[in-house]
């Protein structure tokens, strides 16, 4: 797929559509792919598993498909991200708790937010708090 004037622009310019030029130059660099996850992040580790001098453990990283929202990254990515896990979900036979809810995006910011009773920006603003509160009078 031949890229746009616009996307390359974005892609120099921007961290959170996806990855910078520098990102996708140092992950064919010095990046070793170990997966994708259902929602189409890639997930990357330090070529041959190569420990990190500075750090002490190997250098992993997540190129996002889209808008970089680190709420996208599923429980069993996350564990290996977080080297709580050394194998990685597709080398394994990690299977989610029946517990664990499927992934919802963040909605703070957006008219999907919660708005909780007395809020001024509910759409019925004037809504009671509770019946049991007093509003504090200095008198």
């Amino acid at each position: 797929m031949a890229q746009t004037f616009r996307d390359r622009f974005i892609q120099v310019f921007s961290w959170w559509q996806g990855t910078t030029f520098g990102t996708s130059f140092t992950t064919w660099l010095r990046g070793e792919f170990v997966g994708e996850d259902e929602y189409g992040n890639r997930y990357f580790r330090s070529k041959d598993g190569k420990i990190d001098p500075v750090l002490g453990f190997e250098r992993r990283w997540v190129i996002y498909k889209g808008v970089a929202d680190s709420t996208m990254i599923p429980p069993g990515w996350y564990g290996w991200m977080h080297h709580l896990r050394d194998v990685a979900p597709v080398n394994d036979t990690y299977r989610p708790k029946e517990w664990q809810k499927p992934h919802q995006p963040n909605l703070t910011g957006t008219p999907q937010a919660h708005r909780p009773l007395g809020s001024i920006l509910r759409p019925d603003p004037e809504a009671k708090i509770s019946a049991g509160y007093d509003a504090w009078s200095p008198e």
